[in-house]
């Protein structure tokens, strides 16, 4: 075990907290060092005119007995299981989630081409079935070809902002439900009562927002360093410069800093390297938060749009997460909008635009009133896998491996996360040190 030797930590994220908890409490001393003044990364929760805004959707679902065990110490009785309440609008009308297991309420037509489709493509099996699929080969001919036009394509395409012929497979391993043919039909004759996904049931604090477990976490770490943003990291030296003079030395770095910020930092780089940093693509995410002055808003946990004429591709209702994130009679929500270099959005009018769209599907009333708003604009939001980022990231770790640098959560390790997989790879990082 090394315990002679300076491990230092980059980001006071989930990720960057969770590797200091497990750190610590196997006796590998560590010191972590935030940019901002608080830590939690994407996980705060802020207030504003007596709301409690998370930064944007952030909710707990679990697959390991691990990671559900320490949230549940971490936060003990203020953490709550809910079952979801998922939702899609389009054709007018609400769905529930997933889209190719509900069916029913959709205008006739588009009943039937969906289920014709997925008949047609559960029967042709694998026959056509690309050696190296893309997402939307995977899309037409696992789901149909109605299904991918009605839903899969437009939402996806809204999301990712880039055609979804560039995206991999290797992304959605267990996100996205295949259901059986019997369970499609029932879906189209009626309502269906059972919940798909891996997020059936989700969990969050009753209380102060998800930043109460990145909360939790902090209070329980020794050695953190708040206000110190990195200016430059030498990596030959081993010693992170911060802004206003201060340095580190370490000899081993764990950084969830996002991986191309990390590699600006770091300066000159051989060229295979610098050339595989310009090959990381990602998308934004623009999120409004709003506090609105009626009680109720919706009972519904999260909706979808997959449509074009809404600018944004989700929203989601606080106030169904938690009463207490609210004052007495009102309600609050976060909308969510995609955009990327290969699809940006005018920012100047980008606000009023989700307003809008959320008066026009009928979530929000002519009588509502805004109480609160909270922008938060989100450089890095989901990381696109496509064709380029499979052998660009393995040069990129395995260089920085050598170095003595580990990268690791959504942004370091370029992955798409959940919370629960963020707070694994802490623990999982360990195992370097023992």
């Amino acid at each position: 075990m090394i315990r002679n030797k300076k491990v230092v930590i980059l980001g006071g994220g989930l990720s960057g907290l969770s590797a200091a908890w497990h750190l610590q409490r196997k006796g590998i001393p560590c010191s972590l060092f935030e940019k901002e003044n608080s830590t939690g990364g994407l996980c705060r929760s802020r207030q504003s005119n007596g709301f409690t805004f998370d930064s944007c959707g952030h909710l707990l679902h679990f697959k390991h007995r691990y990671a559900f065990g320490l949230v549940k110490r971490l936060l003990s009785e203020n953490l709550v299981e809910h079952k979801k309440s998922a939702w899609i609008f389009s054709h007018k009308t609400f769905t529930r989630y997933p889209f190719q297991v509900n069916l029913y309420g959709l205008p006739q037509p588009v009943v039937k081409e969906c289920l014709l489709e997925f008949v047609k493509a559960r029967f042709n099996g694998k026959n056509g079935f690309p050696e190296d699929p893309s997402f939307l080969d995977w899309i037409n001919q696992t789901l149909g070809k109605g299904i991918a036009r009605h839903f899969m394509v437009p939402y996806n395409s809204k999301f990712w902002t880039i055609p979804l012929s560039k995206i991999t497979c290797e992304w959605f391993d267990g996100f996205i439900p295949v259901p059986s043919l019997k369970e499609v039909i029932e879906g189209t004759i009626g309502p269906t009562s059972r919940i798909f996904g891996y997020n059936a049931r989700f969990w969050y604090p009753a209380k102060g927002g998800i930043g109460e477990l990145t909360r939790a976490f902090s209070s329980r770490i020794k050695n953190i360093f708040l206000g110190q943003s990195a200016q430059s990291i030498d990596l030959k030296g081993k010693t992170v410069h911060f802004s206003g003079g201060n340095s580190v030395k370490f000899d081993y770095l764990i950084s969830t800093i996002p991986l191309p910020e990390f590699l600006r930092l770091a300066g000159r780089l051989p060229k295979r390297i610098a050339s595989s940093s310009k090959q990381l693509k990602h998308n934004s995410i623009f999120n409004l938060n709003l506090g609105i002055d009626r009680q109720g808003l919706s009972g519904k946990h999260w909706v979808y749009f997959p449509e074009k004429k809404y600018p944004f591709f989700r929203a989601g209702f606080f106030s169904s997460f938690s009463r207490g994130l609210c004052p007495p009679g009102a309600s609050s929500l976060y909308i969510e909008a995609s955009y990327s270099e290969d699809k940006p959005i005018d920012k100047g009018d980008i606000e009023q635009r989700l307003i809008k769209g959320m008066f026009e599907c009928g979530i929000l009333r002519p009588s509502d009133r805004i109480l609160a708003r909270e922008v938060n604009d989100i450089k890095y939001g989901y990381i696109i896998y496509d064709r380029n980022r499979g052998s660009a990231l393995k040069q990129i770790k395995d260089f920085l491996k050598e170095k003595d640098v580990f990268c690791l959560g959504r942004y370091g390790g370029w992955e798409y996360f959940s919370m629960e997989d963020a707070i694994l790879e802490g623990r999982k990082i360990c195992e370097v040190f023992i």
